[in-house]
């Protein structure tokens, strides 16, 4: 008889199916299937991945805790956290008993086989993202002198002149496809790179001018976002004092990391003698590795509620980065959001 680990690579296998039948008040977005949280409240925060290697694994953000893999989510959702009628339900639903052993083997054979597939065919779509955003980013105009990107950036308080200059993981994008309106957008472009320096993903901002001629975020539920494979990336804005690349900082250096670029970019005006890194999301900030050398870093985060899911991966990136042995603290604006709200109070 099929065992647990068994049962869950064979739901992982018809993952899709399973999905849409506990949870149909979903859709399939791309590699997932997402649908409103059970446990906290209506946003869309229920995760399931639907190929690859993470195939019938699944998270649901708006708690934090609530994940595992396919038969797991029988469990919570069909028999109220009790594994072995979760399993004996699974059983049914895949026919196993019906078939006998080795049935269930065979299945559990193809489970295999079908996985191995779906993890090669997600590395290679992992690599045709990173390559497209990357000839993403090296089609923009590397000069924002001038362009409505640093019009954006100055009207939210960000001037290069303060710097002495721009940093070179930013572009231009004069007319940029979004998806969501099915139309061209001017773009501030971000170039995300991974631990070994490796161009990874690229980050858009669409930009539009206001009733009054200034540049802000396009009006899109979407403004913000990025093609490629961002887990564990970072977007790199300044080297700080000693100006060399991340793979080369000093020994006992520090770093400031920040959620968003326009909050970074505030950082490193405000402290320009600092290393720092956007991580894009403040989910993926648990992701990012530095290297040995760095041995203070400073998180810069927004002032989100106690109780949310931004602040329960901000808890996990204290963690990651103490793990490594790293002196760890926290910094927050005293101002509005964050630290570029807190530069915006300077032009008032």
């Amino acid at each position: 008889m099929a065992d647990a680990a068994t049962i869950a690579r064979m739901l992982a296998d018809r993952v899709q199916t399973l999905a849409a039948e506990l949870l149909p008040d979903g859709s399939k977005q791309g590699a997932e299937w997402v649908a409103p949280s059970r446990w906290g409240g209506s946003a869309r925060s229920l995760s399931v991945h639907l190929v690859g290697a993470k195939a019938g694994i699944w998270k649901d953000f708006a708690t934090g805790d609530k994940r595992g893999d396919a038969l797991d989510l029988v469990a919570e959702l069909v028999t109220n956290g009790d594994k072995a009628r979760a399993i004996r339900w699974a059983r049914a639903w895949l026919g196993v008993e019906a078939g006998g052993p080795q049935e269930a083997q065979a299945a559990a054979r193809r489970a295999q086989l079908a996985k191995a597939e779906g993890a090669r065919r997600d590395a290679e779509e992992r690599e045709r993202r990173r390559r497209a955003a990357v000839r993403m980013f090296l089609s923009a105009v590397p000069n924002l002198a001038g362009t409505p990107a640093a019009f954006y950036l100055a009207a939210r308080g960000i001037d290069f002149a303060e710097l002495g200059r721009q940093p070179r993981s930013l572009r231009f994008a004069p007319a940029l496809l979004n998806t969501e309106s099915g139309r061209e957008w001017p773009a501030l472009v971000a170039a995300i790179t991974d631990a070994a320096g490796l161009h990874v993903a690229t980050h858009r901002t669409w930009l539009a001018e206001d009733r009054r001629g200034v540049w802000r975020k396009a009006p899109l539920r979407y403004p913000k976002m990025s093609l490629g494979p961002v887990t564990g990336g970072t977007v790199r804005l300044w080297r700080g004092a000693s100006g060399k690349p991340l793979a080369q900082a000093p020994e006992g250096e520090t770093v400031a990391i920040a959620e968003g670029i326009e909050t970074a970019l505030s950082v490193a005006i405000a402290c320009p003698e600092l290393r720092v890194l956007s991580s894009v999301s403040v989910a993926n900030m648990p992701n990012v590795v530095l290297p040995p050398a760095v041995r203070t870093v400073i998180i810069c985060a927004d002032n989100d509620r106690p109780d949310s899911a931004a602040a329960r991966a901000l808890e996990q990136a204290v963690a990651h980065f103490a793990s490594d042995g790293r002196v760890v603290r926290v910094a927050r604006s005293p101002i509005g959001k964050d630290f570029n709200d807190a530069i915006m109070q300077d032009l008032t």
